[in-house]
């Protein structure tokens, strides 16, 4: 394990990013990810222990411009409560609800399960359905990335050793949207997903229209289900279209084999979950 020579707790972005500078330091905001995986062996401290959770730009939820903007520092917990996401992007406040324990939820944040990479993790899944944007700044500058061009792998992103998550920027839903956050483990509040399914659609005259599905733990990375959409494009949620979309769905994702399921169980839940899921939207 590498030794921490120096240990910084900023109050300012900048002092923050000006530490990033050199590529040579560990973010720390809620740990809940990091000191799993220090205690692992499956990652190690850098020199530099910066510790971002004193910086009050990150903690910012703010509405403007068609868009929202949740701060990297906004816990899990307070995605779940916090009124304005719950009104205005309520697909995240729902799999918030369903993130975890109280105590990891109190202390893990946004910015953190986007950083980890995870193809299992959270809050992945909603933000992809939502086409939110990764928010990215360094000492020289910043910049916006697509969700959808973010991960890289498991565990692997875009972002560079000098950059920091700053915020998720999020377009806000059309009138008359419908979405769903369902996932599945043994304990689903507390274990890491076998799979989980995002869906948002605009419900109108009883067609669906502008459709968005997402998919994790299938794959290497979260994924958007491309096919399944184009199935539901336009369509009346009957028996047939649920029957062929959840069909659709299963064919298309890429499963691996591991502990928490196999390849098998995770294409017959992903089947499973998404008929359950249109079947809820068309009875409500």
């Amino acid at each position: 394990m590498t030794a921490i020579e120096r240990y910084l707790a900023p109050a300012g972005l900048d002092d923050a990013l000006a530490a990033l500078a050199g590529g040579n330091a560990t973010i720390l905001a809620g740990g809940t990810d990091l000191m799993p995986q220090i205690n692992a062996g499956k990652v190690a401290f850098r020199p530099i222990l910066l510790n971002i959770r004193r910086i009050p730009e990150l903690r910012a939820v703010e509405v403007g411009q068609g868009r929202i903007s949740i701060g990297a520092l906004v816990t899990i917990n307070e995605l779940k409560d916090n009124p304005v996401i719950a009104k205005a992007v309520p697909l995240l406040a729902e799999a918030a609800d369903h993130f975890a324990s109280d105590q990891v939820r109190n202390m893990g944040t946004i910015g953190g399960n986007v950083a980890n990479a995870s193809p299992a993790g959270d809050t992945l899944v909603p933000l992809l359905v939502l086409d939110a944007e990764v928010e990215l700044a360094s000492a020289t500058g910043r910049r916006s990335v697509p969700m959808a061009e973010f991960f890289t792998g498991p565990g692997r992103s875009v972002r560079r050793p000098d950059e920091l998550i700053t915020a998720l920027s999020l377009p806000l839903p059309r009138l008359r949207t419908v979405s769903r956050f369902v996932k599945f483990g043994t304990r689903p509040a507390l274990d890491i997903s076998a799979v989980s399914i995002g869906f948002s659609a605009t419900l109108d005259g009883g067609r669906l229209s502008d459709v968005r599905v997402a998919f994790g733990a299938v794959g290497p990375v979260p994924m958007r289900g491309r096919a399944t959409e184009a199935v539901l494009e336009g369509a009346a949620l009957d028996a047939a279209i649920i029957a062929k979309a959840a069909a659709t769905a299963q064919g298309e994702v890429k499963p691996i084999d591991d502990l928490r399921a196999s390849a098998w169980y995770r294409r017959e839940l992903i089947h499973n979950l998404l008929g359950k899921v249109l079947s809820d939207v068309v009875s409500r």
